[in-house]
């Protein structure tokens, strides 16, 4: 049942010849000074690269030159660490206990933004591993994906493109008013809340509407205005995602 494995090569028995076996048959080619440049100009051109689409495809509120400029500076230090330890175990497992006890602390105020850090750091491994045209092909695919997931807006959830308050006296049938105003410029609306103000005399609503992509606001406002009696309306847009 058991087969006996015989090795053309003589295998010393003592542990550092072993070693010094192991390590002979592994030839290990040291990039010299013109690759070494090669790599980091090309980590740098890539993670530029990283980080426009970056900048192009954020939608929020809290956008970061210093993260940017961040990101491509852990593409290129990740690119200098995998060329330096390379074939050298002694050194890799200096610099994974040196780094285990670094932190990230800064705040991320999306996930997307780790996401970017992963393959920033991932970019620079592919380049310090001297696998060049492997890395120029994933860095223009996964741009490539990111940039059209966020033009096309994908998976976005179906949410209130506006938040309107309106207020009308407390004698007003609300639940029929704005029936047609709101038919004929929302795709959806939901009424959240209503809350009595000023001693009573007055009632508050609260409405989330999606407007269809035709809508012309100030139609809509002067609608709302007329059906409610001139009193106060307020529409605040709540399209853009914004960070916490």
């Amino acid at each position: 049942m058991f087969k006996n494995v015989v090795s053309n090569s003589p295998v010393p028995d003592e542990p550092d010849a072993l070693i010094e076996h192991l390590g002979d048959l592994v030839t290990i080619s040291i990039p010299d000074a013109g690759e070494v440049v090669l790599a980091m100009l090309l980590s740098l051109a890539l993670n530029l690269f990283i980080a426009l689409v970056y900048r192009l495809t954020y939608r929020g509120s809290r956008y970061s030159q210093d993260f940017v400029q961040t990101l491509i500076m852990i593409g290129m230090v990740t690119t200098i660490l995998i060329m330096v330890v390379s074939g050298n175990g002694a050194v890799a497992f200096g610099m994974f206990a040196a780094f285990s006890v670094i932190r990230f602390r800064r705040n991320l105020g999306q996930s997307r933004d780790l996401g970017f850090v992963f393959f920033a750091m991932a970019i620079g491994m592919v380049v310090g591993a001297r696998f060049y045209a492997m890395a120029v092909i994933i860095t223009v695919i996964v741009n490539l994906a990111i940039y059209l997931l966020t033009r096309f807006d994908a998976f976005a959830p179906r949410k209130a493109s506006h938040l309107i308050n309106i207020r009308v006296s407390a004698d007003v049938n609300f639940e029929d008013s704005f029936k047609e105003i709101f038919e004929r410029f929302a795709e959806k609306s939901d009424l959240l809340r209503v809350s009595s103000v000023q001693a009573g005399m007055m009632t508050e609503l609260r409405y989330g509407v999606q407007t269809k992509a035709d809508a012309n606001m100030s139609e809509f406002l002067e609608s709302l205005q007329q059906a409610c009696g001139n009193n106060r309306v307020v529409i605040v847009p709540t399209g853009r995602e914004f960070d916490a």
